[in-house]
């Protein structure tokens, strides 16, 4: 996939997502494997739930007094002998980090793992201007050789196979044998780190993003498992930490409470390998680190959201565990959302920035099942704020006829209840007799996207609303069919102490009879 962002063409992403087998394969490694890690990893927290409304509650501090923790990490960073640049739009970034690069006579520029410079396109930028970008992060790296937008926040390269990535090796690292055996994964990681090593010593300049700035410290935060970012901002003369406004904390103690949520929403780890602490450049008695400490914090529409209903977005410290959870993601992939933040957190934050004219068909891919909302580390509400683009979405006009006109058909039912019921109540018989012979319908007209992947059950008896009115007046056929009460438990019984298995007395209580009611099976995957 092209790295220019496609979100308005999700629908059409989607579609080539779901033929693709590969691609499937590479899915339902995520589907299968990091729920069940999450949930193994959390159950062995009793305080899990806990430590999530204190990190909610931390972030949500945080946005409301954001300007004066923003003066009081500015203050200790340039105390500590680093720089501070405030860049409004992802353009004033840019020219920032260009300007900082050819102050130093910046060449070659090593990379860490920065979500915030794939939304600004600072690679491209500094590419344009004669400065080669290299992504040191191992799926970074693998996606920048590709010219792809990630496809996870945490895992960038999760699309991809061994046999794919050995071949991009082949076809990009000059010299490499032919013979070389990239079959395993510890070959493709030691070709990886012999290629990179090479960049890590010859970069003038190393950009790092930053999972929390702390405004107690003026310290920049970066948490990993593969060590490249240290790498990436000791061994250049110097660092650029890219940020957006919102990875502010107010103490470290505050950062160390969200790294306890942080690994184990992410990746299922109680800590990450690495967790990096950066304050300022290099002193005159430490042994290494960069000559020059910049951090460009940027707000890039940030600003916007704070003032209105999507400032809980902002809460986000992301983890990925969002789209671990999402059954949309399961299906499509990240590419598909056109933008570097895919899953429910990208249908929500991508119309921010690149506005719901392009991106409004995001936040309807969605279930709403709600199990993004049930695992984030922050207790984002997601679904509530993508019901809020689509409001906005309806409201500008946007979306296909179709989807327009059904929601007018719906809104003119739902204000007059006697003609929902005279409507539905001939829809429901109608479908009852044209589905008896087989009980279910595997085409239906205005229903294709439904019954393309599934069959559509016939109704068997009137609306829940008729059947409700029937029972409310005493009707004996809808009693019948209703299930029983449950039996209100009998007493205590005891077995007596002579009993032939050598126990000794205890009470037991009789299960209650209940009526087993009807069930119904449903999927959500779309």
């Amino acid at each position: 996939m092209s790295r220019a962002a496609t979100s308005e063409k999700f629908a059409e992403n989607a579609r080539r997502a779901l033929a693709d087998t590969a691609l499937q394969g590479a899915l339902g490694f995520v589907e299968t494997n990091f729920p069940a890690r999450r949930r193994a990893v959390v159950e062995a927290l009793p305080e899990f739930d806990a430590l999530r409304d204190s990190a909610r509650d931390i972030r949500a501090h945080t946005l409301a007094h954001l300007d004066l923790y923003l003066e009081a990490y500015e203050a200790r960073v340039r105390a500590s002998g680093g720089q501070v640049h405030f860049a409004p739009t992802a353009a004033d970034a840019n020219r920032i980090v260009l300007d900082i690069c050819r102050a130093a006579g910046a060449r070659t520029v090593t990379k860490g793992k920065s979500m915030v410079s794939e939304e600004i396109g600072v690679n491209e930028h500094l590419a344009a201007h004669g400065i080669v970008p290299v992504e040191t992060d191992l799926g970074e790296y693998i996606i920048q050789i590709r010219d792809e937008l990630p496809s996870h926040i945490i895992m960038p390269a999760v699309h991809l196979d061994r046999q794919q990535i050995a071949a991009d090796f082949r076809r990009v690292h000059a010299g490499l044998p032919a013979d070389r055996d990239l079959g395993t994964a510890a070959a493709l990681l030691t070709e990886a780190r012999t290629t990179l090593r090479e960049k890590f010593l010859a970069a003038d300049v190393g950009i790092t993003g930053a999972n929390f700035l702390i405004a107690e410290t003026g310290s920049s935060v970066i948490v990993t498992n593969e060590g490249n970012g240290d790498l990436t901002a000791t061994l250049p003369r110097v660092h650029i930490v890219l940020a957006s406004i919102e990875k502010l904390v107010p103490t470290l103690d505050d950062m160390a409470q969200l790294l306890r949520v942080l690994a184990r929403s992410a990746t299922a780890q109680e800590m990450s390998v690495y967790t990096t602490i950066f304050t300022g450049p290099r002193r005159p008695d430490d042994p290494d680190g960069p000559e020059q400490y910049h951090v460009v914090i940027v707000d890039n529409g940030r600003s916007a959201m704070l003032a209105g209903e999507f400032r809980d977005m902002l809460r986000c410290i992301r983890c990925g565990a969002c789209m671990n959870h999402c059954p949309v993601y399961h299906a499509v992939g990240g590419h598909a959302y056109g933008f570097v933040y895919p899953g429910p957190m990208g249908a929500v934050l991508t119309p921010s920035l690149l506005g719901v004219e392009r991106a409004g068909s995001l936040p309807d891919a969605s279930t709403f099942c709600g199990r993004c909302e049930a695992v984030c580390p922050v207790r984002i509400p997601l679904p509530r704020l993508m019901r809020f683009w689509r409001d906005r979405a309806f409201s500008r006009g946007l979306g296909s006829t179709v989807s327009r006109a059904g929601l007018a058909v719906w809104g003119v039912l739902a204000k007059r209840p006697w003609l929902y019921r005279a409507v539905t109540g001939v829809a429901m018989r109608l479908l009852a007799r044209l589905g008896r012979s087989r009980g279910r319908f595997s085409t239906l007209p205005l229903a294709g996207g439904f019954t393309a992947t599934r069959d559509l059950a016939a109704p068997q008896g009137a609306t829940f609303q008729a059947q409700w009115r029937r029972r409310a007046a005493g009707d004996p056929v809808v009693a019948r069919r209703t299930p029983a009460p449950a039996a209100k438990p009998t007493a205590p019984r005891t077995v007596p102490s002579g009993n032939p298995h050598g126990r000794a007395s205890e009470p037991t209580v009789a299960e209650p009879v209940r009526a087993e009611p009807a069930r119904a099976e449903s999927e959500t995957r779309p």
